[in-house]
């Protein structure tokens, strides 16, 4: 399950060491961190990375077809969840350490900045191999993260982006060496911390009122 360490005025959100997928009590968890971070006063930044293989696989799919009649509402808290991350008062920045896949992939897309590991893991919204359509929120998620050719080839052609290709395609912001992901997504934030506060808050909900609309369902 997710833990979270301060380190200064950086927050270091470990998603998991398994797959890391959007159970609702890993929903549950990631949430109780963002509200102790929210509470706090003064300076503050977020990383979120994990250990192991996976960033994040995604929503939990065999949870969902178990509780079929809960479909409904097992999305909507993702998309609460990702409206949240967008529009989070303080930086954020993801370390992607492993593989990074559907949910998990618009889950990293929320987050103001990207590190991924260049030389193993992949980078991919698999829906259209899967057949599991984007929600509409999904959509105007991943369009206003991305520039449209890259958001039409990742979202039409399920291409698995390794760090390099990602970084050149604008998907992340830097691809580094396994050891430098951590550090470097912890050297973005801290040089951010000191805009933590309602000014940004404000600043991102304004930029993607049209995205979180669409993540509530009124898109």
């Amino acid at each position: 399950m997710p833990t979270l360490e301060r380190h200064g005025d950086v927050a270091v959100l470990d998603l998991g060491d398994g797959e890391n997928r959007f159970h609702p009590d890993w929903i549950s968890s990631v949430n109780a961190a963002l509200d102790e971070l929210e509470k706090a006063d003064g300076p503050r930044a977020l990383v979120t990375t994990a250990t192991g293989r996976f960033y994040s696989n995604g929503l939990d799919l065999d949870w969902l077809f178990a509780h079929a009649e809960q479909h409904q509402d097992y999305v909507d808290s993702v998309h609460r969840l990702l409206a949240r991350m967008l529009t989070l008062p303080l930086v954020t920045v993801a370390a992607l350490q492993g593989h990074v896949f559907a949910a998990g992939a618009m889950f990293s897309l929320a987050h103001d900045f990207r590190v991924m590991r260049a030389d193993r893991g992949f980078w991919c919204l698999p829906e259209a191999d899967i057949h599991i359509p984007f929600t509409e929120g999904m959509s105007a998620l991943i369009q206003s993260r991305l520039t449209p050719q890259t958001a039409h080839e990742a979202m039409v052609t399920a291409r698995r982006y390794g760090g390099t290709a990602a970084a050149t395609a604008g998907i992340v912001d830097q691809a580094v060496d396994e050891d430098a992901v951590r550090s470097t997504a912890v050297e973005i934030a801290e040089a951010q911390a000191g805009k933590a506060g309602d000014t940004l808050g404000t600043i991102k909900a304004r930029m993607y009122a049209a995205v979180v609309a669409a993540l509530h369902g009124h898109g």
